[in-house]
């Protein structure tokens, strides 16, 4: 069986090793292939541009872009352009796959003022980013209804250590009053592509990718600050929730038989810390 990863980074890259380990041929298209583990066979492509031909049989596609800076025009180019551009090459080269899974972001939820958030809350993107992203899964659906969407929340793991790093550098900010946060951790993310891709047979057109916690930010930087031996600053009024101030639930997930390796923030960030895990270039 057959496996195209489009936008082969970091998650593309861990979902790829876990494609392969369980027997699938897997293609990973990205700008600079060069650097792919052995069992990815890697091939240049720009999803913004023209892409090279996709082979025959491909049994499963993985849309996994990500933007060069964060700014809506980058965010078009990556999401919506290059899904586009991804759905037109298998028109154009006549492979119908099984099952198409976009992997996208929980910024197309608005803030649910603490309250919970799951599959069947609408969208209400908060920012010019997230709706473009919003987009790129409307365009999708509209060519591929059986589409799989993956909805991810703040992803962590090897090499993306932005609170490990604030708390070591004294530079975090303690929330002063609620700030709820959502995250999973990056090999968890990935196996859930994985998961959803070949082993449930009817599944839903959206599911929610996060861990079984969600948290307050202030609970995450002060177990952090006691693993890693660091005092924090006074607390502070937050100018703004990164991720919305909302519990995410992905029960939907775990429905389906998906078990987290990582089920709560504890879990992940002490593996983390242990480093163990693999940074992907």
């Amino acid at each position: 069986m057959r496996v195209l990863i489009a936008g082969c980074g970091d998650l593309g890259t861990e979902a790829g090793l876990r494609f392969a380990a369980a027997g699938f041929s897997v293609l990973g298209w990205r700008r600079s292939p060069g650097n792919l583990p052995a069992a990815i066979t890697g091939q240049a492509a720009d999803l913004t541009g023209e892409l090279p031909r996709i082979p025959a049989g491909t049994d499963v596609v993985v849309i996994a872009v990500a933007a060069g800076e964060r700014t809506e025009a980058a965010y078009r180019a990556a999401y919506v352009e290059g899904t586009a551009n991804v759905m037109d090459a298998l028109e154009r080269d006549g492979v119908r796959p099984a099952r198409i899974l976009f992997v996208s972001s929980t910024a197309v939820y608005g803030d649910a003022d603490g309250g919970q958030v799951d599959e069947d809350t609408p969208p209400a993107p908060a920012s010019a980013t997230g709706a473009v992203i919003l987009e790129a899964e409307q365009l999708l659906h509209d060519r591929r209804p059986d589409a799989v969407v993956l909805r991810l929340a703040g992803i962590y793991g090897p090499g993306r250590t932005r609170l490990i790093d604030a708390v070591t550098a004294g530079t975090a900010v303690v929330p002063a009053g609620s700030q709820l946060t959502n995250r999973i951790h990056r090999d968890d993310a990935a196996a859930a592509i994985v998961h959803l891709t070949t082993r449930v047979s009817h599944p839903a057109p959206i599911y929610v990718g996060v861990d079984k916690e969600p948290v307050e930010m202030s609970d995450v930087l002060h177990f952090l600050a006691d693993e890693l031996g660091h005092a924090l600053p006074a607390a502070a009024p937050a100018s703004s929730s990164r991720g919305g101030n909302r519990r995410l639930s992905s029960e939907l997930l775990s429905s389906t038989g998906f078990d987290f390796a990582y089920p709560s923030f504890r879990d992940g960030y002490r593996a983390v810390l242990a480093g163990e895990g693999t940074r992907h270039p």
